[in-house]
């Protein structure tokens, strides 16, 4: 099967079939999820009405971590299989969680600031995220630095692999150092610390974020394996034209 999907006709075709059921189940999860988050979920006992941000913050730093280890897997696949399917599956992820840790950052100054009296700390898990932003704008920035696909392709995979150091300082920054942010309270090892009424709309907004993104991502790599393809096909046309 991981082979099979090497070949970008399988891979398109079983996308096909994937793609609807994502789509459906984004759309189901974040409406269920942010409307009962935004509209219906208690207000926090110390927070009020200002931890509902949450439910889109929380989500978006969650899914920025999950795409670029995402990325981090595609990355060592295309370096030891040199499975080319895998490669365009990295690069199309990038601007995605790119996209969802600008919103991690926004949301969280947006809280931060009733919170904590300002926009912005230098608080190591807010630094380690705005590095992973960075990180994911240096990787697109890679493909597009080489006219040669393969050689951009290798360069920007060891950027992923390399990068992928600053996840786990991301989440046990919180452990490691004292720090404004709070500490974990839905991935403990004593099980979550928040209310069900708290907990479920906030993981329903976390599934249909995960949803969306195998529906985005279906999209955009269709878009990059037809582009490759026609772009072999007019470098065929013009040797052909030279060689006529």
């Amino acid at each position: 099967m991981f082979h099979a999907l090497a070949n970008p006709t399988r891979f398109l075709r079983l996308m096909a079939v994937i793609r609807p059921w994502a789509g459906g189940l984004a759309l189901l999860g974040l409406l269920v999820g942010l409307g009962w988050g935004l509209l219906y979920a208690p207000p926090d006992y110390q927070q009020g009405n200002t931890a509902r941000i949450m439910y889109i913050h929380v989500p978006a730093a969650w899914m920025a971590m999950f795409i670029y280890g995402a990325m981090a897997v595609a990355s060592g696949v295309t370096l030891i299989w040199r499975h080319p399917v895998a490669e365009l599956t990295a690069k199309a992820s990038a601007p995605i969680g790119a996209a969802f840790t600008l919103i991690c950052l926004l949301t969280g100054s947006l809280w931060g600031k009733p919170m904590w009296g300002t926009w912005w700390v230098w608080d190591a898990r807010l630094t380690s995220m705005l590095i992973l932003f960075f990180i994911y704008l240096g990787y697109i920035a890679l493909w597009e630095a080489f006219d040669d696909p393969a050689r951009a392709g290798r360069a920007a995979a060891i950027l992923a692999l390399v990068g992928v150091v600053n996840l786990p300082i991301i989440k046990f920054s919180v452990d490691w150092w004292n720090t404004l942010h709070q500490p974990a309270s839905v991935l403990t090892l004593a099980g979550p610390k928040i209310h069900p009424d708290i907990l479920w709309p906030l993981l329903i907004t976390a599934l249909g974020a995960k949803a969306y993104y195998v529906w985005l991502l279906s999209l955009r790599v269709r878009a990059e394996i037809l582009s490759r393809q026609a772009r072999i096909m007019r470098f065929s046309a013009a040797t052909d034209r030279r060689a006529g």
